[in-house]
């Protein structure tokens, strides 16, 4: 199974697939790039076949570069696994308190945040692109989470799969702007005096939102890995027509670590 682990303990399984020569695609997990619709599907149920979940557990947004989250319940099992038409709308955050319940983040250079409380049972997955860095997107939800809904910061852990690096994302200042009017997101940016561009480190500056947010250094795991210059990976930025990975994480009614 082409895939990087993160996590996998106390029923909890979180990871991001990997791109495959091997595979149709190459592994792409993307529908909503897919030329192919029916090899995409065919990639996703090799990772449910391997979690031993149906595909139908499986759920997807939408993702429109937003700040929205939704709250997803069993009901909402399948939704975006097998067409785009179910996906939920217009979102790019989504997280569950149920098991057997594989929430999904798709990405290609953008930051992929899955977060856990193994207290509260919480899950989430986030898509992180520059814009809903600077809509804040992870903040928002980490305050609903925090304030509305009982779960401690001290509790929360933050994963953050492979992104773009500050080397290659390049922007003008329109885009640095925005990240400069964050007002703590300077120290994660450069500018390049040969080529007048700005160089920011979305993965960082996503980190530094969760710390704001009072998540502890010691319960944040960061993959380092550049998507632009990793072969293993996805990178919008090489490649307009690339594929995604998919990052996810579930929390299982099992034991997933001896399942596995």
């Amino acid at each position: 199974m082409a895939l990087s682990t993160f996590l996998n303990k106390n029923n909890l399984f979180a990871a991001t697939t990997l791109r495959n020569s091997t595979r149709k695609e190459e592994n792409n997990m993307g529908l909503h790039v897919a030329q192919d619709k029916d090899a995409v599907i065919e990639n996703r149920e090799s990772v449910a076949q391997y979690m031993q979940l149906p595909l139908h557990h499986f759920v997807f947004a939408h993702q429109t570069h937003t700040n929205h989250f939704q709250l997803v319940t069993k009901a909402d099992s399948g939704k975006g696994a097998f067409s785009m038409e179910n996906a939920i709308a217009d979102t790019d955050a989504l997280y569950t308190y149920e098991t057997d319940v594989v929430l999904s983040s798709l990405t290609a250079d953008c930051v992929p945040v899955l977060l856990y409380n193994e207290v509260t049972g919480l899950i989430a997955a986030i898509h992180s692109g520059w814009q809903g860095t600077v809509k804040e997107i992870t903040p928002k939800i980490l305050k609903q989470l925090i304030q509305n809904e009982n779960n401690a910061p001290e509790d929360i852990h933050v994963i953050f799969g492979p992104s773009l690096s500050q080397t290659k994302f390049e922007v003008d200042e329109d885009v640095y702007k925005q990240f400069q009017d964050l007002q703590y997101a300077d120290h994660y940016s450069s500018f390049n005096t040969a080529t007048g561009k700005y160089h920011i480190d979305n993965q960082a500056v996503v980190e530094k939102q969760c710390k704001l947010q009072g998540i502890k250094e010691e319960n944040i795991l960061k993959d380092p890995t550049c998507t632009f210059q990793s072969e293993e990976h996805f990178s919008y930025r090489e490649d307009k027509k690339t594929g995604r990975h998919m990052s996810f994480i579930v929390r299982k009614s099992n034991d997933g670590e001896n399942s596995m």
